[in-house]
């Protein structure tokens, strides 16, 4: 499976290609960033953005792409911004047919580290020694992108199975709707029934 993941951003996209199967050893095909100027118009940004994926799926042509699905932040200039170029990332791979995988930061971390709450070095330094690489990949969210690439191939075969079984489940005959619950016993008075004077009827 050959993974691209992106880290999405508008300053600077994280990009990283990573190839492998879950249980065995990773490669990395490449990484980098995609920057536009922060003084261009918005429009201009996300044309730079688009131009510089299309540009790694050219080159890589990946089986899936994996991004970064973005959170609240009390920054809400940053979260347009990365809502945006994760936005353009997704539109590239879909034109494509290329399937789309999101994974929150949080997954990624604990994928990578085993833990959620991991900072930014650690997660370079695990990324680095995954790929067996000289030194962690500079700036971080090159390395970030290598990180979703890595979590999404150690994740997809579990992935798989679930929705294989979600999808025989709902196969079934009368799979549709839940359960219909137990038919209700009767009470001692339905079973019994007397009248006005305690007398059976």
């Amino acid at each position: 499976m050959r993974v691209l993941g992106v880290d999405p951003g508008l300053t600077r996209c994280g990009v990283g290609v990573v190839e492998g199967v879950a249980g065995r050893a990773l490669t990395m095909l490449g990484v980098g960033v995609v920057r536009t100027p922060v003084e261009a118009e918005l429009g201009d940004r996300l044309v730079a953005v688009e131009q510089g994926i299309e540009q790694w799926l050219d080159e890589h042509r990946p089986d899936v792409v994996a991004v970064e699905r973005v959170f609240s932040q009390h920054n809400v200039s940053t979260v347009m911004g990365t809502a945006q170029a994760s936005a353009v990332a997704m539109l590239c791979a879909a034109r494509r047919g290329i399937p789309v995988a999101l994974h929150t930061p949080s997954e990624v971390k604990a994928a990578v580290t085993g833990t959620g709450r991991a900072d930014k070095a650690q997660v370079g330094a695990m990324v680095t020694r995954l790929l067996r690489l000289s030194a962690p990949p500079k700036p971080a969210d090159a390395a970030d992108a290598l990180a979703l690439a890595i979590c999404h191939i150690w994740r997809a075969p579990a992935q798989n199975r679930l929705q294989r079984a979600v999808a025989a489940h709902s196969a079934r005959p009368g799979a549709a709707g839940p359960p219909s619950p137990p038919p209700r016993r009767a009470t001692a008075a339905a079973r019994h029934p007397r009248t006005e004077k305690g007398r059976t009827a």
